[in-house]
């Protein structure tokens, strides 16, 4: 009768071992893919975050330049540039561009990180030839490295604020949005560069999609700048 009770109180012990490992499956199905949503949720309120940071050092540093000795000062306005870094990773920039007006990052034109005044609020640049290792750097600006957007469709976006494949947004001191390079700028404004235009048609849409395939949009509303995730 011993033996017989020891078998069945084994055979009972696996039976519990396979619940439980289908139970652990189940969770995981269900656990792992709002894991990985909750962090795109999190690269696009860190984006939105960050867009309305360049929005603000907008229009507490007006670049006007009264005196006329800068007649260039429009191309310095504060702005938030993405761009696909050489290993494929995802990254973003906020500066000003007053040093040579190029269109490209430069350390000392980059905005300093109001949390930690040692960084700098870009996650590497390519184009500014600044390197992810470099001691500047704020490691969760690179999208790529933090939540996974990487690849050719890791960051899409309309022609609304799209510059030769490039995104970036520029805005005035009054907080307007403006498309396009200001490095190519002719004049303080024009129709090509300044978002006023309301309605849905005119929105800056921004679209971001992690390693999954899951993906989330943003939009930046004309004349006001408003940006939300959506």
């Amino acid at each position: 009768m011993k033996k017989n009770s020891s078998k069945n109180r084994f055979a009972f012990t696996l039976v519990e071992l396979v619940f439980i490992v289908i139970a652990v499956g189940i969770l995981s199905a269900v656990i792992v893919p709002r894991m990985q949503s909750s962090r795109l949720r999190e690269a696009a309120d860190q984006v939105v975050s960050h867009i309305r940071y360049t929005q603000h050092l907008a229009m507490i540093d007006d670049k006007f330049d009264p005196s006329g000795v800068n007649g260039d000062w429009y191309k310095e306005r504060w702005q938030i540039l993405f761009e696909q870094n050489d290993d494929g990773m995802w990254s973003y920039t906020i500066f000003s561009d007053n040093i040579n007006t190029d269109g490209y990052p430069e350390e000392i034109e980059i905005a300093i990180n109001p949390q930690d005044s040692s960084r700098r609020l870009t996650g590497g640049s390519t184009l500014g030839t600044i390197n992810y290792d470099n001691s500047i750097v704020t490691k969760n600006l690179n999208l790529g490295k933090t939540y996974g957007i990487i690849g050719a469709d890791g960051i899409s976006f309309n022609d609304k604020c799209n510059n030769e494949g490039i995104l970036r947004i520029t805005f005035d001191y009054l907080g307007r949005p403006m498309s396009r390079n200001p490095n190519a700028y002719t004049e303080l404004y024009d129709d090509t560069n300044l978002l006023v235009s309301q309605g849905h048609d005119n929105l800056c849409t921004i679209t971001i999609k992690d390693e999954s395939g899951d993906s989330l949009n943003m939009t930046i509303q004309p004349e006001t700048g408003f940006a939300e995730v959506v």
